[in-house]
């Protein structure tokens, strides 16, 4: 058993540094685009960093990806959340959006870097060459999944902040009265649905219905980007 785990060391880091890099960097672009707006809080608390050490939440960044990873194949994440007070932005409700888009922009760049880099590697190199392309898949998918997810329209979900400052009154206060309630909403429906419905005999995946289609697509998208 031993053994196995330390051939697997490799793949292990392939897809260890790239999850780690992109959901750290998620949340130091929102640091840096909430200073830009007129907020230092991250900044005082020293969140503004590409330093991924200063975001890692041992949870959601180390032991679940972990776990995931060795039960399911899958990875899934998170980093210590980077504290925003919107009251101090600039134009707290414009300013909003700007803030919860930069997470998911900084993914979609890292995902069509990696996409340009792996153009450039070849698929008959070395053992070095082809650890450094599964790293650079690893990079492409889970930059993707993560912009997708973080995009659903749910606070306190990046595309939960969009949807608030984007959309009329009338919409935008019921919508962000969820907040509380949206990681209870996410849990139940990505992870408590699947669990009941295997129970069952049933598919009742969200996550797959939710992020399959939309993933596939950005990868495509990304793919035309690239060139690839």
């Amino acid at each position: 058993m031993l053994e196995g785990l330390i051939d697997r060391i490799p793949m292990i880091f392939a897809v260890a540094i790239p999850a780690i890099l992109a959901i750290t960097l998620h949340e130091a672009a929102h640091g840096f685009v909430a200073m830009w707006r007129g907020d230092d809080t991250a900044w005082r608390l020293g969140r503004v960093t590409l330093n991924p050490l200063r975001h890692i939440d041992p949870l959601g960044t180390v032991v679940l990806p972990a776990v995931m990873y060795f039960t399911t194949g899958f990875v899934f994440g998170w980093a210590k959340p980077v504290p925003v007070n919107f009251g101090r932005l600039h134009h707290p409700r414009r300013d909003m959006v700007w803030v919860a888009l930069a997470g998911p922009g900084v993914n979609f760049v890292l995902a069509l870097v990696s996409a340009i880099i792996w153009g450039f590697t070849s698929p008959q190199g070395g053992a070095t060459e082809m650890w450094f392309r599964a790293a650079l898949e690893v990079s492409v998918l889970v930059n993707v999944v993560l912009m997708v997810f973080n995009m659903i329209p749910l606070p306190p979900l990046d595309g939960g902040r969009v949807a608030v400052g984007i959309l009329p009154d009338v919409l935008a206060f019921p919508l962000a009265r969820l907040e509380k309630y949206g990681m209870l909403i996410l849990i139940g429906a990505f992870f408590l649905l699947p669990f009941i419905g295997r129970e069952l005999g049933m598919d009742l995946s969200v996550f797959s219905w939710v992020l399959g289609p939309p993933v596939d697509y950005m990868i495509e998208l990304i793919r035309i980007l690239s060139g690839n």
